[in-house]
């Protein structure tokens, strides 16, 4: 438990990630119909796809060179520079505009979010630079260690009754669930990643992200 009292949701993410964002905006629902905290952390998919680029499709390939180092570092820089609280705030400005409107890892796009959450503008030159890329690795290596390498972001992390943690990527939904269905499924998604052996549960997307 939290110093609040509340359940601590550890949620890693990359903030270029459509379905990460898509299950981060449902655990902000499950924040209110459930004694849950979220703490958030960075991960990357430039760094979880490193070793295996040649297993990737080209378009792919093609995402993860032009795009996926900029965002995610610039996030990392506001976490070492002004402190992890900045982390919820500075993911849901991004999102909203690389997802909601559609507009994409645009430098515009990343100096305003900064702006909207009283971050400098500066920040955003990180997007080039590696000058936290170790900070960020270990950040990414802390969540996704907990889950292994077959997986993608996000990963969610709570504390489980036997005092082990338990550790899940996902679920993947879309849209996000609200009010008693936010809850049903975050109630769902921890009796099932609390069995020990349980691994996996799919279906084939049908619809890509509906975003709000």
């Amino acid at each position: 438990m939290s110093d609040n009292g509340k359940t601590p949701a550890d949620f890693w993410f990359d903030p270029l990630c459509p379905w990460a964002w898509m299950t981060s905006r449902w655990m902000l629902e499950v924040e209110k119909v459930r004694d849950v905290e979220v703490r958030w952390h960075v991960m990357s998919l430039a760094v979880l796809n490193e070793n295996k680029l040649d297993e990737l499709p080209e378009e792919y390939r093609e995402m993860l060179a032009t795009q996926a180092w900029g965002p995610v570092r610039v996030v990392a820089a506001a976490a070492q520079e002004h402190g992890d609280e900045v982390l919820g705030p500075l993911y849901t400005a991004l999102g909203t505009r690389f997802h909601n409107e559609g507009r994409g890892p645009v430098r515009e796009a990343v100096v305003e979010a900064l702006e909207e959450v009283g971050l400098p503008a500066s920040l955003a030159d990180y997007a080039d630079k590696d000058t936290y890329d170790t900070e960020l690795r270990a950040s990414h290596k802390e969540g996704i260690d907990k889950v292994g390498q077959d997986v993608g972001t996000p990963v969610i992390a709570v504390p489980g009754s036997d005092g082990e943690q338990i550790a899940f990527f996902g679920p993947v939904v879309t849209p996000a669930p609200k009010g008693e269905e936010a809850a049903r499924l975050w109630d769902g998604t921890l009796m099932v990643a609390s069995i020990p052996g349980f691994y996996e549960i799919k279906r084939t997307r049908t619809q890509g992200p509906i975003f709000d």
